[in-house]
C-alpha cells in the first residue's frame, strides 16, 4: 500500500483541518515544489520558458479564478477574456502614468479593476443563471473590446489599442529574463492558489457550494445569495484580472485588445470542465491539457504523416486540436464530469489498496 494513511494519528483541531493532512501528500507537494523552483529553471531553456511554461503558469492562475466563479459557485461565465483584458490595461494604465510604481502593486490594481468590473456583470446573476447568464456575462466580452478601442484614454491614446510594457522590475530585482519571469510567476500562482485553497475550506466557500448545489434551499438556511454570488464573482475577475495583467505584461509587452477575445474566455471554460470543476488541481491540470495539448500535436503529427510520406498543413493541425477538444468535453460531461481531478482522486484511492483489485 504505497498511499496509506493508516496509523497517521491527528491529536489537534488544526492537525486535523491541515490544507495537506496526509504525510504522503505533504511529501508530493515539497517535491513538486522543489522540482518547479528548482528543477526546472536549472534545465529548461529559454524557448520553453517563454513558448511553454509561463504560458501555462499564467493559465493556471487564470484558470483558478474561472474555477472559483464555475466550478465552486456554479455561475457560468463567458467573461473571463474581458476580465483579463480589464485587468492587463488596469494594471498598464497605472504602470505608465505613475512611474515608479512597484509591479505587484501595478497587477493588485489591475486585479481591482478587474474585480470591480465583474461585480457590475455579476449582477443579472442575481436574477438568472445558467445559460441566460452565460449570455449576459458574453456581454462584458463585446463592451470591454469596444471601450478599449474607442475609449483612447485607457490606452494611452493607441489608436488601434496596442499598448506595450518594459523595463519590469520586482522591488529591485530586474524581471529581464525569461527564468525570472517565469519564477515571478510561478510564485504569485503558489501565493494565490494557497489563499483560494483557504478560501474554499471556509465558510464564505461552503456558502459558494451551497448556492451552487441547491440555491433555494441555502437561501432557506440563511445563506444570502446575493453576497454569495457577487462575492464568487469579485474573487473570481480579481484572479483572473492578475492572469491578464500577467498575460500582457511578463507574457506579451506588448498587446492589444484582440489579445483577449472571446476564444480565451472558451479556453478557460474548457480548462475548468476538463480538469475538474470544484477543484484546485483541476484547474492546473486542465490548464495544463489546453496549452500543451497544441504543442504536442504540432511536433507529432507532422512526424507521424512524414512516416507516411504525407505532410500535415498548420491549418489541418489546428482543425485536430478543435476536433480534440469538442470529443473530450463530450466525453468528460458525459463520462466523468469531475475531470481530470476526479481521475487524479480514483488513481490515489488505487494506491490506497494496492496490490489489492478492490
Amino acid at each position: 500500500m504505497l498511499y496509506r494513511e493508516n496509523g497517521q494519528y491527528k491529536t489537534t483541531y488544526r492537525a486535523d483541518q491541515a490544507m495537506l493532512p496526509i504525510r504522503q501528500d505533504r511529501l508530493f507537494m515539497i517535491l513538486l515544489l522543489a522540482a518547479v523552483f528548482l528543477v526546472i529553471p536549472a534545465i529548461a531553456t529559454p524557448y520553453w520558458f517563454t513558448a511553454i511554461l509561463i504560458p501555462l503558469v499564467i493559465m493556471c492562475l487564470a484558470a483558478l479564478g474561472v474555477n472559483v466563479l464555475v466550478g465552486y459557485c456554479g455561475q457560468i461565465s463567458l467573461g473571463s477574456g474581458a476580465f483579463m483584458a480589464v485587468g492587463a490595461y488596469g494594471a498598464y494604465n497605472l504602470f505608465v502614468r505613475l512611474p515608479g510604481v512597484p509591479l505587484i502593486a501595478a497587477l493588485i490594481f489591475g486585479g481591482v479593476c478587474a474585480l470591480l468590473f465583474g461585480i457590475l456583470f455579476g449582477l443579472p446573476s442575481l436574477r438568472v443563471k445558467g445559460l441566460y447568464l452565460a449570455v449576459a456575462t458574453l456581454a462584458a466580452q463585446f463592451f470591454s473590446d469596444w471601450m478599449f478601442l474607442r475609449i483612447k484614454w485607457l490606452t494611452n491614446n493607441s489608436a488601434s489599442g496596442s499598448v506595450s510594457v518594459g523595463n519590469l522590475n520586482f522591488f529591485g530585482i530586474p524581471l529581464d529574463t525569461p527564468m525570472a519571469r517565469y519564477i515571478f510567476c510561478l510564485a504569485v500562482l503558489v501565493v494565490t492558489a494557497v489563499l483560494v485553497k483557504n478560501l474554499v475550506r471556509g465558510a464564505i466557500g461552503r456558502e459558494w457550494m451551497a448556492i451552487r448545489d441547491m440555491d433555494v434551499a441555502a437561501a432557506v438556511i440563511g445563506i444570502r445569495p446575493m453576497f454569495a454570488k457577487l462575492s464568487a464573482f469579485a474573487v473570481s475577475s480579481f484572479i483572473v484580472g492578475m492572469a491578464g495583467a500577467l498575460w500582457g505584461f511578463i507574457h506579451l509587452s506588448s498587446w492589444e485588445p484582440g489579445a483577449f477575445n472571446v476564444d480565451v474566455s472558451f479556453k478557460l471554460l474548457f480548462m475548468v470542465i476538463i480538469g475538474g470543476m470544484g477543484s484546485i488541481m483541476g484547474s492546473f491540470f486542465g490548464a495544463a491539457f489546453i496549452v500543451l495539448l497544441p504543442i504536442f500535436l504540432t511536433n507529432f503529427l507532422p512526424f507521424v504523416a512524414s512516416m507516411f510520406g504525407a505532410q500535415v498543413s498548420t491549418a489541418t493541425i489546428s482543425h485536430i486540436e478543435y476536433i480534440i477538444f469538442g470529443a473530450l468535453i463530450v466525453w468528460f460531461l458525459i463520462v466523468e464530469p469531475h475531470g481530470l481531478a476526479k481521475l487524479w482522486s480514483m488513481a490515489k484511492q488505487k494506491l490506497r489498496i494496492w496490490p489489492f483489485p478492490h
